[in-house]
């Protein structure tokens, strides 16, 4: 069976997040890797809703998750190279690196997964974004 990872902050798991991971499992088993709360700030500029280890906890006990573990303190790649994952699915939203970015950055370290694009599930309605502003 392939291995599929994802990753994200996974800030209040929502449907939009159960539909992500439900659609990343019909390629394989899927790891999440969940960002570390300084990776947050760093990257979108903002404090977590939530400690790590509280997404972490969420995350590891959302359906279709097989694994769920933190990311690197310093380099959100790493976890990867221990990984080897076969696929990577990106959420629809996920814009920290182009695919063509990510696949240069991955070659670099000897790894080619395949690079996919998940579709959204009612984004008006279950994004992280608009959530945290109700």
């Amino acid at each position: 069976m392939k291995t599929v990872l994802v990753c994200g902050t996974f800030d209040a798991l929502h449907p939009g997040h159960q539909d992500f991971f439900q659609q990343a499992s019909k390629y394989g088993k899927v790891i999440a890797i969940v960002a570390r709360d300084t990776s947050v700030r760093k990257l979108k500029k903002r404090k977590p809703l939530q400690s790590e280890r509280s997404r972490l906890q969420r995350v590891a006990k959302a359906k279709n998750i097989y694994q769920a573990q933190l990311g690197d303190k310093r380099d959100f790649l790493k976890p990867l190279e221990k990984i080897q994952p076969d696929i990577i699915a990106l959420g629809f939203d996920q814009t920290t690196f182009t695919i063509e970015e990510l696949k240069q950055q991955l070659k670099k370290r000897f790894l080619t997964p395949r690079i996919i694009r998940l579709k959204s599930f009612q984004p008006k309605k279950f994004k992280s974004s608009i959530l945290r502003n109700k």
